[in-house]
């Protein structure tokens, strides 16, 4: 009989961390920076960190949140979508995620609480 491994998905959630990035289609939008607020998923297997309780064997959800706020310095976006993409990249890039879900919150519709963009993307 087989064995039956192990199912996880474990993750690790920052919720509407508050940024100030220069972001939109008309130039006078990214004259300055407005306020975002980004959330993120990234998923990992945390089987490691558990038994160690080990930050070495985590993603550092600090680390994380610290690079997120210096992401937009001397940046511009046009497109949230296109900002969305870069998080994205940057953090499966630096931290390592096997998995990284990024949401943008704009608010540039008065009659609307926010417009979003959500992706998800993984490593190879």
């Amino acid at each position: 009989m087989e064995k039956v491994k192990n199912w996880r998905v474990d993750t690790i959630v920052i919720s509407d961390l508050e940024v100030r990035f220069r972001v939109g289609v008309p130039d006078e939008e990214r004259r300055e920076p407005q306020r975002l607020l980004l959330t993120v998923e990234m998923q990992s297997d945390f089987s490691t960190a558990i038994k160690t309780d080990s930050i070495a064997a985590a993603v550092d959800y600090f680390a994380v949140s610290q690079a997120l706020l210096k992401f937009g310095a001397g940046k511009e976006w046009r497109l949230i979508e296109k900002l969305a993409g870069d998080v994205a990249e940057m953090i499966l890039a630096e931290f390592g995620p096997a998995l990284v879900m990024v949401e943008v919150k704009k608010f540039v519709i008065p009659q609307a609480q926010f417009v979003a963009v959500r992706l998800t993307r993984g490593r190879v």
